[in-house]
């Protein structure tokens, strides 16, 4: 995109309802909540509160869309490409808008909103828009006068429940590769972020996606179990905590064994290698820990530096974190806004407690920011134990742990000692080190010399307590098709 435009502060808020049947509602109950703005504590707005009862009738709209004889089950699948392509281009179009819009109501910084939300959403739709009419199966050569092929098939209804951390991108995730491959999609973003997915949805209503195609529920907790729990669901979609991603599974098991991704939590391990490049090493180890003010799934909190460099690595880490901008997430120099809200800046404020009575160093940070909004300084804590909490456990704040190690076969070890295992990174220039490190860890991605570099083509998910499944690229168009066969007698003689 180009260069980022004067940000809206105070943009209109457009759209709050529940949206079923590309029509604008009001929930069931008739109740709403209040969408807060984390930089100042204070009401956006008011959004529809949706419920059980708005699931059941948004699963059946999706369901009625999904008839074999729909508009869209028998829409040529190289269309539902141009749709989807439509849908970016009207991001696009809307771009300053929905980057404000995103900024109002998460609190990260327009810069980064503008730069780096949108236009990544955008070019996830074009990258599965180009799928739509792609994705195939084979035609396989089997035993006797037979001939077998495979098709891929849309599952069917799609329940999707997306974060707070990074709404407008987890929406673009979740119904890329869901409307690229024919499905329809009940989705529900997060109570804290809910305005960008709703204004989304007015624009896949403006691209020409048919009716009961995509819905939005606003809601809490209970419409998310309703989603994971209703029996017209053919597939659930999560990206959240590991606590409620089990909560989710199981549902999904005692309902109607609908299939399940989960993107779940992470402890991502960063490895500092002494042949690296030193400054690159500092700032990729800066920005793994406190893009999007540490609310990252796969921040790289856990920093292992060899302890040749240990020194030097803390000295110009409390260095950057002294220069690090935080504040008005409208001003363009802003490098880090608030947390999301007064709950999880609790939650990191005591584990920065934790982390000083555990006897860690707490070298730079550690206090709240102002007493209006959820703003918390950069922190980092050295001569950390792995076995402290905050080793062991997910912040999801801008808080570093940096830890000593000696060997290669040692800090590979260590750095797989964790119940997840999402991401990872190392920092070396020594190719033999970078493979044999690449190989060892447990983790679903592993990034060398950089940090946090996710794109629409290369999958994404974890091992272990992280996650099931994997999104983005070709590998995450699996969990939104299913296999069929079929085996077609071929006559010994033709007439």
């Amino acid at each position: 995109m180009s260069a980022a435009p004067k940000p809206i502060p105070q943009p209109e808020v457009k759209l709050t309802g529940v949206f079923i049947n590309n029509k604008w509602q009001e929930s069931s109950s008739g109740e709403t909540f209040e969408t807060i703005n984390p930089t100042t504590g204070q009401v956006i707005t008011r959004v529809a509160k949706g419920n059980a009862e708005d699931v059941n009738r948004a699963v059946d709209a999706a369901r009625a869309a999904f008839h074999r004889k729909s508009p869209w089950r028998t829409m040529d699948a190289s269309h539902r490409g141009r749709l989807l392509n439509r849908l970016a281009d009207l991001m696009e179009r809307d771009a300053n808008y929905i980057a404000s819009l995103e900024t109002l109501d998460n609190g990260k910084p327009f810069a980064m909103s503008y730069g780096v939300d949108v236009p990544y959403s955008v070019d996830v739709l074009r990258y599965y828009a180009g799928w739509a009419d792609k994705n195939h199966g084979k035609t396989i050569p089997v035993n006797g006068n037979f001939l077998g092929f495979t098709r891929h098939e849309a599952v069917g209804v799609c329940g999707q429940i997306i974060p707070w951390n990074f709404p407008l991108l987890m929406w673009a995730w979740k119904i890329g590769p869901a409307l690229a491959t024919g499905n329809t999609v009940v989705l529900k973003p997060a109570e804290q972020t809910p305005l960008t997915a709703l204004y989304a949805a007015e624009l896949c209503k403006e691209a020409g996606f048919p009716d009961g195609v995509v819905n939005i529920i606003p809601g809490f907790g209970d419409a998310g179990a309703a989603i994971a729990n209703h029996e017209g669901v053919d597939k659930v979609a999560f990206t959240g905590s590991t606590e409620v991603g089990k909560l989710i599974q199981q549902a999904a098991g005692k309902s109607n064994l609908k299939k399940v991704t989960l993107e779940l939590g992470g402890k991502s391990p960063n490895i500092i290698m002494d042949d690296c490049d030193l400054d690159l090493a500092v700032e990729g180890a800066h920005n793994g820990t406190f893009f999007n003010m540490g609310q990252c799934c796969c921040a790289g909190t856990r920093v292992f530096v060899h302890r040749n460099i240990y020194d030097k690595f803390i000295e110009k880490s409390v260095q950057r974190a002294l220069k690090r901008v935080i504040g008005n997430p409208f001003d363009m120099k802003t490098e880090q806004g608030p947390q999301i809200d007064q709950e999880q800046l609790d939650r990191i404020m005591g584990y920065i407690e934790v982390g000083k009575k555990e006897g860690a160093n707490l070298a730079v940070g550690g206090k709240r920011v102002g007493n209006k909004g959820y703003f918390v300084e950069p922190t980092i804590f050295t001569d950390v134990d792995d076995n402290m909490t905050i080793a062991r456990e997910e912040i999801f704040g801008p808080v570093q742990q940096i830890m000593k190690f000696d060997s290669l076969d040692e800090v590979i070890d260590r750095a797989n000692d964790s119940n997840y295992g999402l991401a990872a990174a190392v920092y070396s220039n020594n190719i033999n080190t970078i493979n044999t490190i690449t190989q060892a860890l447990q983790s679903g991605v592993v990034w060398v010399n950089t940090y946090n570099t996710i794109l629409p083509q290369t999958p994404f998910g974890g091992y272990k307590m992280s996650g099931i499944g994997r999104e983005l690229g070709e590998y995450g168009l699996e969990a939104y098709t299913q296999v069929k066969t079929s085996i077609i007698a071929v006559p010994h003689k033709m007439s």
